[in-house]
């Protein structure tokens, strides 16, 4: 079965019932989520019954929940230690969102290393260690660290630095990478060639910490470090070599999850998606004819 995905919604009544719904609804096979508002800190308590319900549903499809993923919030930068108290709630919010994780049992977390906001990437890296190793202490749930684009500060551009970080990290068993094909263009990297890309990784730190995959094309030429994602095959990147990232047998136990925008920023294009990307075929009318079908 093809695991294929996208960014599904989380709201405090239906949780994570209502997220696989909305997921299915899209033909997906897995999904991926935040426990509350990325960019700010309310968050209600997690409802253990619909946990329940969903890993039910979910069997009932002959899906697997372990492949279910987190997204934690943009607040959280690991990076920056200019202002200890901001640097430890960040750290403390982290810990707190892995423990919604455990309640959930979604047990892999995708997080932006962070940005290092002027103190240079080695203060940056060391930082984002420091930080791992104390939020990984006593956690069941495992990190997948988002290869970034480059924009501004941002670490995590290169496989190197993602390396760098993992080296650093005691616990090894709970740490992992999450690939963005946007952020990979946009930071210079040519995944058209992706077997070369897993083959670094393979080299450098081991393929068996890869555990998710976004797919995003980029409205971006490669190098242009400005992370802005486009529909699945209309922008730089294209269809093909999308397909055969999603279609890759090294990548067949790893969630692939969409993040594409919506379309006029209110429709979701992923049932849409999904569709074109499991028929293999290219629709290059793919946001008008969602137009005509929503509209």
């Amino acid at each position: 079965m093809l695991l294929l995905g996208c960014h599904v919604n989380f709201n405090k009544d239906s949780q994570v019932l209502g997220s696989l719904e909305q997921a299915l609804s899209y033909g997906a096979t897995t999904f991926m989520f935040y426990t509350g508002a990325p960019q700010n800190t309310v968050r209600g308590k997690i409802k253990l019954d619909k946990v329940e319900e969903a890993k039910a549903l979910m069997k009932d499809y002959s899906l697997d929940y372990s492949k279910v993923v987190v997204h934690a919030p943009y607040i959280i930068n690991l990076a920056n230690s200019k202002d200890q108290e901001k640097y430890q709630f960040s750290i403390d919010f982290l810990k707190q969102e892995l423990k919604r994780c455990e309640e959930l049992e979604v047990f892999q977390i995708v997080l932006h290393p962070g940005s290092h906001i002027g103190l240079g990437r080695d203060v940056g890296i060391q930082n984002i260690i420091n930080a791992l190793n104390e939020v990984l202490q006593d956690s069941k749930v495992t990190i997948l660290l988002e290869t970034m684009a480059g924009k501004g500060t941002e670490l995590g551009v290169s496989i190197d630095d993602i390396k760098e970080i993992i080296d650093g990290v005691h616990h090894k068993k709970h740490i992992g990478i999450c690939l963005d094909t946007c952020h990979l263009n946009d930071a210079g990297y040519d995944v058209s060639h992706f077997d070369e890309i897993l083959d670094e990784i393979d080299e450098k730190i081991g393929l068996s910490f890869l555990g998710c995959v976004h797919i995003n094309d980029s409205k971006n030429p490669r190098e242009s470090h400005k992370d802005r994602h486009e529909n699945f095959g209309l922008g730089t990147i294209g269809f093909h070599s999308l397909l055969d990232i999603v279609y890759n047998k090294r990548l067949d136990d790893v969630p692939k999850i969409l993040e594409t925008p919506y379309v006029d920023r209110e429709f979701p294009p992923y049932r849409y998606e999904i569709e074109m990307i499991k028929k293999r075929e290219f629709d290059e009318n793919l946001i008008e004819n969602i137009k005509k079908q929503v509209l």
